[in-house]
């Protein structure tokens, strides 16, 4: 049987998929990997030990008697850069894209290259310190100028992986493209502070994300993708009505591939920003944080009523509940006039879990409280297009009273729960089909569960 190898890196879990050429997994791996530290402290992926597993895993694959290996490509985390010398060597750590930058580095680069407003519009950018993948190099380049020296390439951790197998050495447009500072999205080409700093020769050719690779022993390898762009190329194969994809994890990214509109300051300012579609078109996308920010409140949820941690996936939407907290909050539903301070923080964060009678009532109102944060940035992406259907996926998408009070929050919209064999690796298989399998991309690779309002 032909299958595709993809490794699907994400912050903590780490997994391999093979897929058949009907796109259905028939082999899996993951594995959770221990951070390591920088030369500060500050917690970072293990680039040695990813490097071994990744490694290992291939070899293993390669073992299996069933299976003809045809094709490998990576969907990963982004914002995070890999330094290489002329030997491919690895010559720091992989910094940790929520490592505070320093404020004074951080200031006079915006002064020198026109201001924070003017430069977060032309790349697309809001200004994130480390999550600006661009702001790492330049810091490399300022504190530890002999090291930078060295650097032969400066690697997105997709295509760090892919070099790895290949020793070939490119840039992918959907790393580039996201929140990095790198790309001017009104000339759709590298910023001109990449040259002025001497940056720009240390950056690999771009690759296609649909081309490969090809070694010596008939493999196509892809360069690899950021994995919120490699996760909507299901959708993009899939459906042609306007429609927003939320996806969920860590982050919630609300993308839609049908606002071509130009990113505002104001909307930058509200961690509104673009993505590139390995088409090289550009998604307006809208961050939140909520999958962290669930993470943390369950685990206070937990500590005070003294449940386990998971307790949460016991409780399914209540309407009473939710209607006698929302009586109780006098919380005008959805107002019209768009409140985006709430983006800022978490209302459940002042929230005193005294107040609540159980661990099922608290949590109906964290989940409130999250919706309320998602429906204003969700907004921000559907403005002025004609957008007819939410697709939610991760997961959020399995969290039944999430899907029911974000349908309620858009009545004028159709809400989905979208399941399918993990949308990154399935975007990043799909992204080289031509290359590897014969067969015609079927249709029914996504399903969906709607949710009435």
């Amino acid at each position: 049987m032909n299958v595709v190898a993809i490794f699907d890196i994400g912050k903590t879990n780490k997994k391999v998929f093979l897929f058949n050429e009907n796109y259905k997994i028939v082999w899996e791996k993951s594995v959770n990997l221990e951070e390591t530290k920088d030369e500060d402290g500050f917690p970072c992926e293990d680039i040695e030990v990813l490097q071994k597993w990744v490694l290992d895993r291939l070899e293993e694959i390669k073992e299996l008697t069933d299976y003809v290996l045809k094709a490998i490509n990576f969907s990963t985390y982004g914002a995070s850069f890999v330094y290489v010398d002329e030997n491919g060597k690895v010559l720091t750590p992989l910094y940790n894209y929520l490592k505070d930058y320093p404020e004074e580095l951080k200031s006079d680069f915006y002064k020198k290259y026109k201001g924070e407003e003017k430069f977060a519009v032309k790349t697309a950018s809001p200004v994130l310190g480390s999550l600006n993948s661009g702001m790492q190099i330049y810091r490399l380049k300022e504190e530890k100028p002999e090291l930078f020296e060295k650097v032969k390439y400066c690697l997105h951790l997709p295509q760090f992986l892919s070099f790895l197998l290949t020793n070939e050495a490119y840039a992918d447009i959907t790393s580039i493209g996201c929140h990095t500072n790198l790309w001017n999205f009104k000339k759709m080409k590298y910023h001109k502070w990449l040259k002025n700093e001497g940056i720009d020769a240390k950056l690999p050719p771009i690759y296609y994300g649909k081309d490969v690779i090809r070694t010596k022993e008939g493999l196509s390898i892809g360069t690899g993708l950021h994995d919120s762009s490699s996760a909507i190329i299901p959708y993009t194969i899939n459906f042609t009505e306007p429609f927003v994809l939320l996806s969920t994890g860590t982050w919630s990214i609300s993308l839609n591939p049908f606002n071509n509109k130009p990113l505002t300051f104001e909307e930058s300012q509200h961690d509104c920003l673009c993505y590139m579609q390995y088409t090289n078109k550009p998604v307006k996308a809208a961050r939140l944080f909520a999958g962290n920010e669930h993470e943390v409140q369950t685990k206070r949820l937990a500590e005070h009523f003294k449940v386990p941690v998971d307790t949460y996936k016991e409780v399914y939407f209540d309407k009473k509940i939710t209607a006698n907290l929302r009586s109780l909050n006098y919380q005008i539903f959805y107002p019209k006039k768009y409140d985006f301070d709430i983006l800022n923080e978490c209302p459940f964060q002042k929230r005193d879990l005294s107040q609540f009678k159980d661990y099922e009532t608290a949590y109906h109102q964290l989940m409130l409280d999250l919706v309320e944060q998602q429906f204003f940035s969700t907004n921000l992406v559907i403005q002025n297009s004609p957008v007819k259907k939410i697709f939610v996926d991760g997961g959020f998408s399995k969290n039944s009273i999430y899907m029911n009070l974000l349908a309620e929050a858009f009545p004028d919209v159709e809400v989905y729960a979208a399941s399918m064999a993990q949308a990154s690796a399935l975007g990043a298989a799909l992204a080289i089909h031509e290359n590897w399998n014969p067969k015609p991309i079927q249709n029914d690779l996504i399903d969906l569960k709607f949710y009435k309002h």
